[in-house]
């Protein structure tokens, strides 16, 4: 709220700061203000720290719960977890928190180097605005936070590999999540060792990535206001670039508001996934649809186990699943209604900023700043819950334990 932090003269209002901040924490990217013109550079470093601060956090926070949740556990359920997850289990904190920063330092200085020396020679300008830009977008990238500091986003980069592909590729990183970064560091010629987490995150990312470019691209090829006007190559480009920033980030290279609405419902769907558990995606997490997925095909083939890469789940899991999906899910339309009592904007758009926000993902539509107060104060709510109700909740549900000493007799009701 600083006035060195707003251009023009006089400091931003309480909401305006509010939302960004909120947005910035939990590296979201919905705004209400356009970040290139209506924050000063001191204001724009305020939301970068912002954003390293909230990113770091998170991923420290999700997996240092982990390490904390395996030593809660008895010795034999510890040497268990510890052998099916082959992450933190038995790691002390300051390993864990210096192997998190050293990735995330490593990954955001050599993509902010690959978009500086783009921005410097590709685009002309000065070193030193070109290094800000990298870097900026580099940290907004990796912690799947989706600021931009150009007023379209990147869409006057739509066709620019060497702008777009950097930043999916930190995206893509920082959304598998430290376990499986972790895993992969150690064991990556044995695919064969990895565990079930990073089984479960690096095919679920390899399969919504394509599925997500070829519907994008399928929908929207045609549309001369999207994909329509640009080259084939442009098209696939723009399409995967799209299809990586429904896994959290908040960038576009598009213009989303003139997509056809069936694209946005496949949009939701991506974003209400997200990414891997512990990394800088939000979402609900590949890993808990996985577990979804694999309970309906053994109640289709019949089978008494849910087995997942020759593994059993254990019953728990899916009860947890299952629970964070369908509160999530009542989240989602709750707040959906809300705003439908609030504005006239139609459904389809207020449902995908709801996920938007819900699932930190930060793209829109371009109706974010046109809600009222109390929309966009709801907003601020779903960005928070988001950011830390499914790791909070997940993890709850883990540690709390109640042995009981006796069961009710067993009862079927009538299923459909």
């Amino acid at each position: 709220m600083l006035p060195i932090a707003k251009s023009g003269t006089g400091g931003a209002g309480v909401l305006e700061a509010l939302f960004t901040a909120t947005s910035a924490v939990c590296v979201t990217g919905l705004a209400v203000v356009d970040t290139a013109a209506y924050w000063t550079p001191f204001g724009q470093g305020t939301i970068l720290v912002l954003i390293q601060i909230g990113g770091f956090g998170i991923m420290s926070f999700a997996s240092l719960l982990g390490v904390l949740m395996a030593r809660r556990l008895g010795l034999k359920s510890r040497i268990q977890a510890a052998t099916e997850t082959k992450s933190t289990g038995f790691g002390d904190v300051r390993s864990v928190l210096f192997g998190i920063l050293r990735i995330t330092i490593s990954v955001e200085l050599v993509v902010a180097a690959v978009l500086a020396l783009r921005f410097g020679v590709g685009y002309g300008y000065s070193a030193g605005h070109a290094i800000w830009l990298g870097l900026f977008h580099s940290v907004s990238a990796f912690n799947n936070a989706g600021f931009a500091l150009f007023s379209d986003s990147l869409m006057s980069f739509v066709g620019d590999p060497w702008i777009c592909l950097p930043i999916a590729v930190a995206i893509i990183i920082g959304g598998l999540g430290f376990p499986v970064l972790f895993e992969l560091g150690r064991h990556y010629r044995k695919p064969l060792h990895w565990s079930m987490n990073t089984k479960l995150v690096l095919s679920g990312t390899g399969t919504l990535l394509v599925l997500g470019t070829l519907f994008i691209s399928a929908l929207e090829w045609n549309n001369p206001k999207t994909l329509g006007a640009l080259s084939t190559a442009d098209k696939l480009l723009a399409g995967f670039f799209q299809s990586v920033m429904t896994r959290t980030a908040g960038f576009n290279s598009l213009d989303l508001g003139q997509m056809d609405p069936a694209t946005w419902l496949g949009m939701d769907i991506l974003m209400f996934i997200g990414g891997g558990p512990a990394g800088t995606a939000g979402g609900l997490k590949i890993t808990t649809f996985a577990v979804l997925f694999f309970i309906l095909a053994t109640e289709i083939q019949g089978g008494t186990a849910v087995n997942v890469f020759g593994k059993r789940l254990s019953r728990s899991v899916h009860r947890q699943a299952i629970t964070i999906v369908l509160l999530a899910v009542a989240l989602v339309i709750g707040s959906t209604m809300a705003l439908m009592l609030m504005t006239d904007i139609g459904f389809d758009r207020l449902f995908f900023e709801t996920i938007s926000a819900f699932a930190t993902v930060g793209l829109s539509t371009g109706i974010t700043a046109s809600l009222p107060p109390a929309g966009q104060l709801l907003l601020v709510f779903l960005m928070f819950i988001g950011r830390l109700g499914p790791v909070t909740l997940a993890s709850a549900l883990a540690l709390r334990s109640r042995p009981l000493l006796y069961e009710f007799p067993k009862e079927r009701p009538l299923i459909g």
